[in-house]
């Protein structure tokens, strides 16, 4: 039977929850959770949460509405409180408390409150993985994988019908006969499989404050991926009038001061997808975030490489353009131009982090 402390607490997990989905748009505006990341929670700063009781005064001072006093009278202490002015006091104030929340129940409030819809991967999507798994036994294997609790068991089994076995000196003394070991059958698990290839502009027009920005978004856009799909790779690119594959430190922190071929990440980009993630198992999710500035004679050639060698293998391809007081912010125009040719293609401005939650639910919310 369950105890009472046993429902108070699961009930206090819930209030908690509840104070963060409420203050979810706030989180993913400002980014509080992301410093906090472990490995598989996340650590939310919450206001304390004072949990209701009742309060008793002094004996003999009374109940309530007993004693003398007119209507309007302040009760208690502090009825000369002036202007406010005192000491500083020596009591602790008001706390933050931390809340653990697993990466997959921020998944589950993200898309609840976004309303997404659930992920159905495309077509082939499977890769078959294949396990080991130890269960059963055998009369023959390697030494390492004896099993010797069966082993001394059926020692003594054969001890004890052939007589030889002495309760007042027991000594059991395997032989070759009685020698078991593991065994293991090889199983074919299926596992869908998603690819996140990100794309950013790290010419001089990109600000620090553009590049969290991303970084924010990016997080989110993480967390409900992964909870779509048993095993996600993750790459990242970088370019200004070069492109180059970076980690993730590299791609947050990198910053240049050259101009800007928004093509020459695309290039990038489609030889990741045919050396990595052939389009007929991977889902392929490809993310590009830019102030909108390119060489002017190189947005045909990025028309031509989406059309060709990117949009036709992909889930989605979400172009998110950052606000910068520096970028032109031209290319989303050449983007709209061949967007209701491509049912995948997703455009988004972004012109501060107010505006990533309502991103988030342009990119994610088809559902690809």
């Amino acid at each position: 039977m369950a105890r009472a402390i046993d429902h108070d607490q699961q009930r206090f997990k819930q209030i908690v929850r509840g104070k963060v989905r409420q203050n979810l748009r706030k989180y993913v505006t400002h980014g509080e959770m992301i410093g906090r990341q472990g490995r598989e929670y996340v650590s939310i700063p919450i206001p304390n949460i004072e949990i209701p009781h009742f309060r008793h005064g002094d004996k003999g001072s009374g109940g309530v509405g007993q004693g003398d006093g007119d209507a309007g009278t302040p009760i208690g202490k502090g009825q000369d409180d002036g202007d406010g002015q005192g000491q500083a006091g020596d009591q602790p104030g008001g706390h933050v408390r931390e809340v653990e929340v697993s990466l997959d129940e921020l998944a589950e409030m993200l898309g609840q409150e976004l309303e997404l819809p659930h992920i159905v991967p495309k077509g082939k999507n499977t890769i078959s993985t294949e396990k080991d798994k130890y269960s059963s036994i055998r009369r023959t294997g390697q030494e390492s994988l004896r099993h010797m609790r069966r082993t001394y068991k059926r020692a003594l089994r054969r001890l004890i019908a052939s007589d030889d076995y002495n309760p007042d000196q027991p000594v059991i003394i395997p032989t070759r006969e009685d020698r078991l070991y593991r065994s293991w059958k090889t199983t074919t698990k299926p596992e869908t499989n998603a690819a996140i290839i990100y794309m950013m502009d790290v010419s001089g027009s990109m600000t620090d404050e553009q590049k969290e920005i991303v970084r924010i978004e990016a997080f989110w856009i993480d967390t409900w991926l992964q909870s779509q799909y048993d095993g996600v790779d993750v790459r990242y690119i970088i370019h200004d009038a070069v492109a180059k594959e970076v980690d993730e430190d590299t791609f947050y922190h990198t910053r240049e001061s050259g101009g800007t071929r928004i093509s020459s990440a695309y290039k990038v980009c489609r030889d990741i997808i045919q050396q990595n993630f052939p389009p007929s198992d991977w889902n392929i999710y490809c993310f590009q975030f830019s102030d909108g500035d390119n060489w002017g004679e190189d947005n045909k050639s990025c028309i031509e490489l989406l059309a060709q060698d990117i949009l036709p293998h992909s889930n989605l391809f979400c172009y998110g353009q950052v606000e910068s007081p520096y970028g032109s912010g031209e290319y989303i125009r050449e983007l709209r131009r061949i967007q209701e040719a491509w049912e995948n293609l997703t455009l988004s401005e972004i012109d501060g982090k107010d505006a990533i939650y309502d991103s988030i639910k342009v990119f994610l919310g088809k559902g690809k």
